[in-house]
């Protein structure tokens, strides 16, 4: 069975690499806090003191780390992928920028290992039930090598492309329309509020007409909480609406609706509420709405 090297042991990376263990995998971990390689050695996998230390022997290296630089960092900065064995396959599961997912991929060529662009979808309930949407760019036979690990995480496993950066192009236009939703979400729910209008009425009618959607069902009930559980938080749109509208200079292409979802996540993170879950941004509209 192959070894996994898993950097990246957060709310999404830990029960990933559980699942992992659950598949029969091996997987040795590394991250900065020490509760997640606490998670992992309670789950039978091996903690390490490095990613070096980690990615030593293993068949694949999976990072899921918060960005392209961080990724960068693990990989070079901190000398571990001259570590990995020559024929060690590098997993980027991470949402980051396609272009720095380009960038990576080259950088990982050179050293004559392989690359595989597997950006994820599913939020942290996704990860724990093994259910994520992961959207794949490799060759084929490239891809075939790490479908079972994969497989092991997700519910649904798509190739998506040949060439690293494709697998990050799907998740950008992915996260366009989740942030986007959320946000509107958010501005039906607090226009309600501010008429009067009962808002478990409202979003109980809602979510059973053709005005609803999987984000409205799934945060709409966190939303009318004071203080939900976070299963994605307020920054995690920050940053991936934030690299949508980097596709769209790139590109030169109109996103007015990724535009403003990003500014109201960004007004709700400036208030210090980044760190609550994605459904607080109607927060922002609360606060435009002079409603406390």
């Amino acid at each position: 069975m192959k070894t996994i090297a898993f950097v990246g042991l957060g709310a999404m990376g830990r029960p990933m690499a559980r699942n992992l263990l659950k598949a029969g995998f091996n997987v040795r971990g590394f991250d900065l806090n020490p509760a997640g390689l606490e998670n992992l050695k309670s789950a039978g996998g091996v903690p390490t003191a490095s990613a070096k230390e980690a990615v030593a022997g293993a068949d694949i290296i999976v990072l899921m780390v918060i960005n392209a630089a961080q990724a960068e960092a693990v990989l070079f900065s901190d000398g571990a992928l001259d570590a990995a064995p020559a024929g060690a396959i590098v997993c980027l599961m991470a949402t980051c920028p396609p272009k720095q997912v380009q960038a990576l991929a080259e950088r990982v060529a050179l050293t004559g290992r392989s690359f595989v662009d597997s950006p994820v979808s599913g939020g942290v309930v996704g990860a724990t039930a093994g259910s994520l949407t992961i959207m794949a760019a490799a060759g084929k036979e490239l891809f075939d090598s790490v479908r079972p690990m994969l497989e092991a995480m997700g519910s649904r496993t798509l190739r998506v492309g040949d060439q690293p950066g494709q697998g990050a192009t799907v998740k950008t236009i992915n996260q366009l329309l989740c942030g986007v939703h959320i946000a509107v979400a958010a501005e039906a729910l607090s226009l309600a509020e501010k008429i009067g209008v009962d808002t478990k009425t409202m979003l109980d009618i809602l979510v059973g007409t053709s005005a609803g959607s999987w984000m409205l069902k799934d945060r709409g009930p966190r939303m009318l909480e004071a203080n939900p559980r976070v299963t994605s938080a307020v920054d995690i749109f920050v940053k991936d609406l934030g690299i949508v509208l980097e596709a769209g200079r790139e590109t030169k292409a109109a996103l007015p609706m990724t535009a403003l979802a990003y500014q109201l996540f960004n007004s709700t993170s400036g208030r210090g509420e980044g760190a609550a879950d994605d459904s607080q941004v109607i927060s922002a509209y609360r606060a435009l709405n002079g409603i406390n």
